[in-house]
């Protein structure tokens, strides 16, 4: 007889960025949540960058934080350095990227957990599930001991059959010298699960004491930092440095020499990599004409001597690895502390998962991370929030919590890998959201913050210093655009300085900001009655002001798209009843289910034509329903 270990609410597996995020919200929401994580020592590990944010992906730390996660509170307190990246190009585009100090960055969250009421922590291997009845009941640990459970969320990272590989080397094992989880899969599968087989690499770790920064460029983080979470009000920290240098020819004749010893060439890696961080042999081979590539150098805590070489992931042999290395200007003697490695894991096909993230044909089955197919800490974290909200809210019988594009980046990853799959690991970036005018790291509060607290993840204190932050906004536009401003010499050279047009008719202040070469700032000697305001408001005032037409034009494409978004389809539609249409289109509307006209139009293979006949079709459905209700 098996050992019942524990009856919880919630079961969340994994303890990476998307566990974390999915215990902590659930537990707030008021659940019993146990967290099962395979070592405890590993809870919220940074396996490859040691870093929150970038291009993209700071949009969706603060997209988590404004909903009430936890990561952007985390990176806010360990980071070391921090950049806004993309300042010379619009607001649209401005992404937060921190450097975190790794160590601090694990143990902050780890204590984040244990201090959480209602979350209870284990170290156990999962090794099966238990189903019954088309429901997950629980799950059975390596020990053979059983939690029981009414929901389960599985975010197990790459650590299914993971197998790490370095030159003719390979052997079963997760990130960072930790164990894997080699029976899951087999229960996954067991239970109707479709499985995919992805890779991912991580960067040598190379000794400081054997760098020569003097040969690098320096990269120094920015003067006034700007926090990740909006309930940081200001952030002073002593900032540590990262450095570039570049490969050079040599270091690519290294590689090419040794192509041979690559798994990734030789075929001994069979999953699939992510495009959009390719190995340095791959960059080598599929950018042959560029002679040289970036490499940033970044530390990993403040208490190391560990750093991380960012563009460097490597397949390749030690001693090639060494050899490649040693050919960077400033690396020339370099020491390496930890190997590169490729590791290759087991993951499922998103297009089994409802928008809510749980599994079609398990009820209460939740996953998130990149056990889904994406990659990177931020993409787990969201999806991690959304799981775990979204179990809570399955337990209490209310609707799911799906963002839609026009809302949110999140809402953007996840209607991707739900509607459209991924056939590699699927990364977050800007040019995926068709709103992101609108979707900007800037306003995240804004868009989301109301969310957070219905749900119930953002106190009260919280909300009123958001609704004071948005009525100071309202307020100051209101103030700007009765303020009027007589020409006069000053403003005359001001003009003339930034080579802007001037009129002796005078100009209010708003039509003044409105200009792109003007600025808030550079107003305030002709507006003396301008109050004091934090500069959160300040920016969002001359966002608002500045891109006014184009907010409104992406506005009026939304409200378009949101038209779409609410003609929901009926769970009981038979789509291979439906006369007209395509053979692909049924197949696809079948498998996905689609949850209205809007997400139906995003799936591939579903045509326009498919579309207008998908929409004539329920509107008969709808009056033959409608007929056997008044009947």
């Amino acid at each position: 007889m098996n050992y019942i270990a524990g009856d919880y609410e919630i079961i969340v597996v994994g303890g990476g960025h998307a566990g974390c995020e999915s215990a902590l919200s659930a537990a707030r929401l008021g659940h019993k949540t146990l967290l099962l994580t395979l070592n405890l020592d590993s809870v919220a590990l940074m396996p490859c960058n040691p870093s929150i944010g970038g291009t993209g992906k700071g949009h969706l730390v603060r997209e988590i934080d404004a909903l009430g996660g936890e990561m952007g509170k985390n990176i806010d307190k360990t980071m070391i350095q921090c950049r806004m990246l993309n300042t010379a190009k619009g607001p649209a585009v401005h992404s937060l990227r921190a450097q975190a100090d790794k160590l601090m960055y694990q143990k902050e969250m780890k204590m984040t957990l244990e201090k959480q009421d209602n979350l209870h922590i284990k170290q156990h291997e999962v090794v099966s599930l238990q189903v019954e009845d088309g429901k997950v009941t629980g799950v059975v640990v390596k020990t053979g001991a059983i939690f029981k459970s009414k929901i389960v969320v599985l975010t197990t990272g790459t650590y299914l059959k993971s197998r790490i590989v370095i030159g003719n080397t390979s052997y079963d094992g997760g990130p960072n010298g930790l164990f894997g989880a080699n029976e899951l899969s087999d229960s996954l599968f067991e239970n109707g699960v479709k499985l995919l087989r992805f890779k991912t690499g991580t960067p040598a770790r190379v000794d400081k004491r054997s760098v020569d920064f003097s040969k690098m460029i320096i990269q120094e983080g920015d003067k006034n930092i700007v926090p990740f979470s909006f309930e940081t009000d200001e952030l002073e920290i002593d900032q540590i440095p990262c450095y570039l240098t570049y490969t050079n020819e040599e270091t690519h004749q290294v590689i090419k020499d040794n192509l041979h010893l690559s798994p990734l060439f030789s075929g001994d890696i069979q999953g699939v990599g992510p495009r959009y961080c390719p190995s340095i042999e791959d960059k080598v081979v599929r950018f042959s004409d560029k002679p040289k590539h970036q490499i940033f150098v970044e530390p990993e805590g403040r208490d190391t001597y560990e750093l991380y070489v960012q563009g460097m992931s490597s397949s390749l042999p030690e001693e090639v690895q060494l050899k490649m290395l040693r050919t960077v200007e400033g690396m020339e003697n370099v020491e390496i502390m930890r190997l590169a490695y490729a590791i290759e894991y087991d993951n499922i096909d998103p297009l089994q998962l409802k928008p809510s993230l749980e599994f079609k044909t398990i009820e209460n089955l939740f996953f998130a991370g990149q056990i889904n197919g994406t990659s990177g800490y931020e993409e787990a974290a969201a999806q991690g929030l959304m799981a775990g909200i979204n179990a809570s809210r399955k337990l209490k019988g209310s609707e799911p919590l799906i963002l839609d594009r026009s809302q949110a980046y999140i809402g953007v990853l996840i209607d991707d890998i739900v509607t459209k799959g991924t056939l590699e690991p699927y990364r977050m970036m800007t040019s995926r959201a068709e709103y992101r005018l609108i979707l900007r790291q800037d306003n995240a509060d804004i868009r989301l913050t109301d969310i957070g607290r219905k749900i119930g993840l953002i106190g009260e204190e919280r909300y009123l210093k958001f609704t004071t932050k948005v009525k100071m906004i309202e307020n100051e536009i209101e103030r700007i655009k009765k303020v009027s401003i007589k020409p006069n010499s000053d403003l005359e050279a001001l003009f003339a300085a930034k080579s802007s047009t001037f009129s002796n008719k005078g100009f209010t202040l708003y039509e003044l900001l409105k200009r792109p070469e003007m600025s808030y700032f550079e107003l305030e000697k002709f507006d003396p009655d301008r109050p004091e305001l934090p500069k959160n408001v300040i920016e969002q005032v001359e966002i608002q002001i500045k891109y006014e037409g184009y907010i409104k034009k992406q506005m009026n494409q939304v409200e378009q798209f949101k038209k779409l978004e609410k003609k929901k389809i009926p769970e009981s539609i038979d789509y291979e009843k439906i006369n007209g249409l395509r053979l692909e289109a049924r197949q696809k509307l079948s498998k996905i289910q689609p949850i209205s006209i809007g997400h139906a139009s995003r799936i591939s293979g579903v045509s326009p034509a498919d579309i207008s006949v998908l929409l004539v079709y329920m509107e008969n459905f709808r009056r033959k329903e409608s007929s056997k209700a008044n009947e």
